[in-house]
Parts: C-alpha cells; sequence; structure tokens
C-alpha cells in the first residue's frame, strides 16, 4: 500500500479500515505469543490526511512529496520517517526481520490535545478505529494504545467508556506533559480513575520536550531528543509520585518510556531532597524509592549495562521489550539489548513478552 497526497484511506469506520490493513490474514502464523513491543508508534493515513488537509498544530505536517521517503515536519526540523509507519504489510515483514510478533500501536507527537475539545476527540475516534482495524485484521500482531482528547476529560473518560473490553485496545497513551499542564494536574484525575477501574495501563511518551523544558539549551546535538526527553519523563514521574497520582490511584499501572528516561539513576538524589526539603517532605506517603516498582519500564537504554542496572533496581518483572519504532533514536534490532545479557530462560521470556502480556492483558 502507497500512499500520496491524493490517495489516502477515506473514511474512519472499522469495517472500511479492516478491509485496508486485512492482507492476507489467513497466511499470519498463529500461536504462542512471541516478544512483544510496547514501544511501537503508528501514524494511520486517516490521521495523516486529516493534519495535512485540516490542519494540525503550528508547524507540524507531513511532508509526502516522496511517497516512499515521508518526512514529519515539526518546529522547523524534517524527520524522517517509514512508510510503514501506516503501511501494516510491510510493518509485518519489518516486525518479523526484527524477531518481534505484536506491536502495541502507539500515536505519538503531536497527540490531540492541541485541538479543540470536539476534533481532539474526533481525532481520537478516528486514530483509535484505525488500531482496532489492525487488530481485527492481524489480532494477534496488533494491539492498541488508545489515543485520548486529554485536554477535554470528560470527552476523554468518554472515549473510554466507548473502547472499554474492546480486544484490540490494551493501554491508554499519554504525553509527560501538554498545554502547559503536568501529570498531577486534577484535571486528568477521572482518566486516571477510569484507567484504573478498566485495569488499563497508561503508557507514557514525552512530547516536544525541548519545549517544555526551556529550547534554547537544547539545540545543538540532538540533544532536545537525547537529553529532553529522558529528562522530561524524570520531570513526569517526580509529579506523578510528589503529585500524589500515585498514592491516590494506587492500582493503576504506568509504563515509563526509554528505561524510565533518568528516574533510575536520580531517585537517590529525589529521595534525599525528599528528605530534606520541605516542598516535597509531605507530598508522598513514601520514600521516593519505594514507587519505582510502581512503574514498568521498556528496554531503550542503548547500553546493556545499563539495562542489567535496571533489572537490579527495579526488578525483572517491570521491564519489558520496546523499540521506539521507528525513529532513528529506537532499535532496529530490539531483542539484541536484552540477549547480551545472558539471562536465564525464564528471565529473558518475561522481558520479551511475559511481563507485557500480564501489564496489557494479552
Amino acid at each position: 500500500m502507497t500512499m500520496d497526497r491524493r490517495h489516502f484511506l477515506t473514511g474512519c469506520c472499522t469495517a472500511g479500515l479492516v478491509a485496508a490493513v486485512r492482507g492476507n490474514v489467513a497466511a499470519q502464523r498463529t500461536g504462542a505469543r512471541g516478544p512483544v513491543d510496547v514501544h511501537a508508534h503508528y501514524f494511520p493515513e486517516p490521521f495523516v490526511k486529516a493534519i495535512n488537509e485540516e490542519g494540525g498544530p503550528p508547524g507540524v505536517s507531513f511532508d509526502l512529496a516522496k511517497p516512499d521517503a515521508p518526512i514529519f515536519v515539526i518546529g522547523g526540523g524534517r524527520i524522517p520517517i517509514d512508510v510503514t509507519y501506516w503501511d501494516l504489510e510491510k510493518r509485518l515483514k519489518r516486525m518479523d526481520g526484527q524477531g518481534v510478533r505484536t506491536h502495541a500501536l502507539s500515536l505519538t507527537t503531536p497527540f490531540v490535545y492541541w485541538a479543540e475539545p470536539e476534533r481532539g476527540a474526533a481525532l481520537a475516534r478516528l486514530v483509535n478505529d484505525s488500531m482496532i482495524a489492525a487488530h481485527t485484521a492481524y489480532p494477534d500482531r496488533f494491539v492498541g494504545c488508545a489515543t485520548l482528547p486529554i485536554q477535554a476529560p470528560d470527552l476523554a473518560v468518554k472515549e473510554l467508556d466507548r473502547l472499554a473490553g474492546s480486544r484490540a485496545i490494551r493501554g491508554a497513551y499519554l504525553p509527560t506533559s501538554f498545554a502547559g499542564k503536568e501529570l498531577s494536574d486534577p484535571s486528568l484525575f477521572p482518566i486516571y480513575a477510569k484507567c484504573e477501574s478498566l485495569n488499563l495501563p497508561v503508557l507514557l511518551h514525552p512530547d516536544q520536550a525541548a519545549a517544555a523544558m526551556g529550547a534554547g539549551r537544547l539545540q545543538k546535538f540532538y540533544t532536545a531528543n537525547t537529553l529532553g526527553n529522558p529528562f522530561d519523563t524524570g520531570i513526569a514521574v517526580t509529579n506523578l509520585v510528589f503529585g500524589g497520582v500515585m498514592d491516590r490511584f494506587p492500582r493503576l499501572n504506568i509504563v515509563l518510556p526509554h528505561a524510565g528516561g533518568v528516574v533510575p539513576y536520580l531517585a537517590g538524589r529525589l529521595q534525599h531532597g525528599q528528605a530534606v526539603r520541605p516542598e516535597t517532605r509531605d507530598t508522598a506517603k513514601q520514600p521516593f524509592m519505594e514507587y519505582l516498582r510502581r512503574f514498568h519500564y521498556d528496554t531503550i537504554v542503548h547500553d546493556p549495562k545499563l539495562l542489567r542496572f535496571l533489572i537490579d533496581l527495579v526488578g525483572v518483572d517491570r521491564v519489558m521489550l520496546g523499540s521506539d519504532y521507528c525513529f532513528d533514536m529506537g532499535y532496529e534490532r530490539p531483542r539484541e539489548i536484552i540477549d547480551a545479557l545472558k539471562l536465564s530462560g525464564a528471565d529473558r521470556d518475561r522481558i520479551y513478552s511475559g511481563n507485557a502480556a500480564r501489564v496489557l492483558g494479552l
């Protein structure tokens, strides 16, 4: 399936999308669950069309002048992306080459919170229906993490109610901050409560970290990503812990990207600050490090020694395979960093798929 300016999937009803992405379902191998990638991004064609034709947030568009080499335009930058963001048949071949069985699909930047509430809700439905279609066509290869209009919590809860019980939607996907608000903002509490009641994990991803943290010092050397994203995750986790979210919602599962960002390596410093500074002394019920096992972490840390440190710190049952598919800062061979640790077969399989199956309810 190719995509140019004139040819997109039309409509967003699930039946039509299923027909468009189904391919040869009978040829898809079934059987035991293989490796599960919990950090795999997806731009459905209808979403791309909506951004290009109806407008997106300032500075965001998709350059499709070369259909086989699309460009994601954001913040004045041009990021090459792969057609497998939306071409699922080609994605399956690439997944097979990576040794990955299942992708937990997720929309990343620009999310939908920048839009007026009703349009944001419509875009969220469009994305989520595309994920349902992908799962329906390839049920053992794709599940989805719901996109939500978090700028309108009532509409976000309504969308979660619409998706409740879906075999396709296995999590909710949120940015680490939005519209100047942190994840401890009380406006998000109804969303957390609904996810907790549905036993639906919340997966996080940084969103334009440079803008959130001060763009001036993150312009050089691609540090808006290499440093900005992991620090942005750290800010989000700090707000979740010290902002009382983890105590208020004790059964809420949260999955952190990029191996937790800076959190595993600054947790001791945060805990010390909690002990000596009045700003944090009474904001959480437990010492900061006691919350580390409340989170789950993907494997995107780019060095086996650091992945070993993470496993030793939080436990092998809290770590799950992730690739950041298919950005250049991710893994093309996401199993290699796990295999390099020479874990027992049981522990390796937990990280490959067992932990994800438990958290996502696969």
